[in-house]
């Protein structure tokens, strides 16, 4: 159940109910999820749009707003499902000359009327709860496709796992936007952080950065996890946290480099090159240029430990 509903029910604030539910967590009689709570030891269900999109909505507007600094103009992307990408597609509006390849009917919309954007859709099969598309003519209209980034969601994020989610659909479509990117960039507000749910889309060692937002200071279990990602080499990038004024990008906290040399994939020089089976006499080939700080961003010392 959700902490909205939990909070109707018993008729109470939905503050008086997160201190519950983690008091109950603690005795073991349930498990905190995203934005509510299960039976223990269960792996949590996908709710649904109208659910999520009521669900951390700050914690995602500020996500985006740092995600976006991220992205460079006349740059190639894609961008998975979710409505936290939603929130990025949005401000992604503004990126001249940008190209985002997308499965979500709701990144598509949000781009719709941006003049200086093109938009490339996913064939599939219509998922209705998210309003995303997936099956095999999804993933076959990805094949062949590169470019230099993708921006993903999902239900849980663990050091263990990496990103995962409640549907098999949606988590075979999410691994296929991945083959396609140099680079993967995670979007996941503080309270997916430490949960598990049941499909891997994104192992933790292909996980680039991490976009999350100023976990709680008695959420223990999200400042760990937070933790021991950096131990995996992913660069933690935290939205909302202390020195960030309204209307100021939020402070990044940044990951010592990942072990080993980064992925260097050829990606389309052109944009008329994007779709696969497309036409030309071939793209000018180019690497991924290094995710850059955003505007505004400072280092702070989060970086692995020492074994």
């Amino acid at each position: 159940m959700s902490l909205r509903e939990l909070a109707r029910v018993v008729q109470t604030s939905e503050v008086t109910v997160r201190r519950d539910v983690r008091a109950l967590e603690a005795e073991g009689l349930l498990d905190r999820r995203h934005g509510g709570a299960v039976l223990p030891g269960g792996f949590a269900r996908e709710s649904g749009f109208p659910q999520k999109s009521h669900l951390s909505t700050a914690e995602k507007t500020a996500i985006a707003d740092l995600a976006a600094g991220f992205v460079e103009e006349g740059e190639a992307i894609v961008v998975g499902a979710g409505t936290t990408t939603q929130e990025l597609a949005r401000r992604l509006a503004r990126v001249p000359g940008l190209t985002v390849v997308t499965n979500s009917l709701l990144v598509a919309q949000a781009l719709a009327h941006a003049n200086r954007v093109e938009v490339v859709m996913t064939g599939g099969t219509l998922r209705g709860s998210n309003y995303a598309l997936v099956g095999s003519g999804a993933e076959q209209s990805l094949q062949g496709l590169r470019v230099s980034r993708a921006f993903l969601s999902g239900s849980g994020l663990t050091a263990e796992r990496g990103l995962s989610t409640s549907n098999m659909l949606s988590a075979s479509v999410d691994r296929a936007l991945v083959q396609a990117a140099a680079e993967v960039v995670v979007l996941a507000d503080h309270t997916k952080l430490g949960t598990d749910t049941m499909f891997q889309t994104v192992p933790t060692d292909v996980i680039t950065r991490l976009v999350t937002d100023e976990p709680p200071g008695h959420d223990d279990r999200a400042a760990t996890e937070l933790q021991a990602l950096a131990d995996q080499g992913v660069q933690i990038a935290v939205a909302g946290g202390p020195g960030a004024g309204a209307g100021q990008p939020a402070p990044e906290v940044v990951a010592a480099d990942r072990r080993g040399p980064r992925r260097d994939v050829p990606l389309p020089g052109q944009r008329r090159n994007l779709a696969p089976g497309g036409g030309g006499s071939g793209p000018q080939l180019r690497t991924a240029a290094p995710m850059a700080e955003p505007p505004g961003g400072r280092v702070a010392d989060l970086a692995p430990r020492r074994r």
